[in-house]
């Protein structure tokens, strides 16, 4: 065997094998798939992995369909619908689904990271991680976001960061039904629940699969804040957390509304105000069934049922999740009106409906049906007239069972029932 590896020594009896080999070392992918981005080694893997797309191979998946050229990739595959993971880790007893899942990940405890890059010198231990790392340097971005103009080198990433955009979070956790934009951030959050991580905290016990992660975790309890603003000196314990923060400084809003034009600085309360144009609440309360636009306003209303907020009215012993949202309710026991209208001196104790009534000076009317073209100044409104359309009545009495679309008519047919 003449052509050796000057890796690792290894010989070869051809020189396209001691090439193909070579890329073991070097992370070289040359196949690239089309379809989703994914790159491979051999053309062998590229051509077994186009038939997952093609749908042409001998072994189907009878749940989902999906193809594979070899029994091995099936028998991997099935595990994702049975849940079986026979590989076990020795050092922290995770499970994994195939040898080489076992193998990477008992690199998180040996701490190996065999794909170096040779244009900054970084380690990884992932194959995957190491050539995204990679495009950093040297792939062409040609994958364009049609929103905000941020390229990406596969089609894959650019369709994940498209959700960052339309809302979609189509990954569910069936443990507490948080959503998610993509597979991987499904898989960290599992981890909360199943607490299999190699990265514990000793204080809370919660896992975590990556150092950073777990670093960042960290200072929730010991209270480090090492991200320091320039502006005005706030400090915060995380760099996503900062980087949001300088848009109140440079006044970015990267989030724009098609619908009205409005410009957001957050994603949350971006998607928040799309879903005041569609009227759509996915988030309902378990205990009464009310729905809301985001999942913190369920977790605030919840606390009227459990009474279990941090923040805690003296005068009536009502309960509140945000400090914001307990300074507004003591107004209506001290009578503090801040917000004045300079139109027509009336006060309000509430900024938001401070900034409703503005618009009865302006004339602007936000919220427009998309059935007739009507247009409305409050979003209660707004969303009552859109059940004219619909014909939807989510206002139910409980006495005689009658139906209503808003919640006014309601609460005068309720009376009719207790005078």
């Amino acid at each position: 065997k003449p052509y050796k590896c000057k890796e690792c020594g290894k010989a070869f009896s051809y020189r396209k094998s001691v090439h193909r080999h070579e890329r073991t070392h070097t992370g070289e992918k040359p196949y690239e798939c089309q379809e989703c981005g994914k790159a491979f080694t051999w053309l062998t893997t590229f051509r077994r992995h186009m038939i997952t797309h093609t749908g042409d191979g001998p072994y189907k998946c009878k749940e989902c369909g999906k193809a594979f050229s070899c029994s091995t990739s099936l028998r991997t595959h099935e595990r994702t619908h049975t849940g079986e993971k026979p590989y076990q880790c020795q050092q922290c007893g995770k499970s994994l689904r195939s040898p080489l899942g076992l193998r990477i990940h008992e690199r998180n405890h040996t701490g190996e990271k065999p794909y170096e890059c040779k244009q900054c010198g970084k380690a990884l231990s992932c194959p995957s991680s190491f050539r995204r790392h990679e495009r950093t340097h040297t792939a062409e971005k040609q994958y364009e976001c049609k929103q905000c103009e941020k390229t990406f080198s596969s089609p894959l990433g650019l369709r994940i960061h498209e959700r960052i955009h339309t809302g979609e979070k189509p990954y569910e956790c069936k443990e507490c039904g948080k959503a998610f934009i993509s597979l991987s951030s499904i898989r960290t959050h599992m981890i909360t629940h199943t607490g299999d991580g190699p990265y514990k905290c000793k204080e809370c016990g919660k896992a975590f699969i990556c150092p950073s992660s777990f670093r960042s975790h960290e200072r929730t309890h010991t209270g480090e804040k090492p991200y320091e603003c320039k502006q005005c000196g706030k400090t915060f314990s995380w760099p996503s957390s900062f980087r949001i923060h300088e848009r109140t400084h440079t006044g970015e809003k990267p989030y724009e509304c098609k619908e009205c034009g409005k410009t957001f600085i957050y994603r949350t309360t971006f998607q928040g105000h799309m879903r005041k144009h569609t009227g759509e609440k996915p988030y309902k309360c378990k205990e009464c069934g009310k729905a809301f636009i985001s999942p913190s306003s369920v977790r605030t209303h919840m606390i009227m049922h459990t009474g279990d907020g941090p923040y805690k009215c003296k005068e009536c012993g009502k309960a509140f999740n945000f400090p914001s949202s307990f300074r507004i309710h003591e107004r209506t026991h001290t009578g503090e009106k801040p917000y004045e209208c300079k139109q027509c001196g009336r006060a309000f104790s509430c900024y938001t409906s401070f900034r409703t009534h503005e618009k009865t000076h302006t004339g602007e009317k936000p919220y427009e049906c998309k059935e007739c073209g009507k247009a409305f100044i409050y979003r209660t409104t707004f969303r009552g007239h859109v059940r004219m359309h619909t014909g939807e009545k989510p206002y139910k009495c409980k006495e005689c069972g009658k139906a209503f679309s808003r919640p006014n008519s309601f609460r005068r047919h309720e009376r009719s029932h207790t005078e």
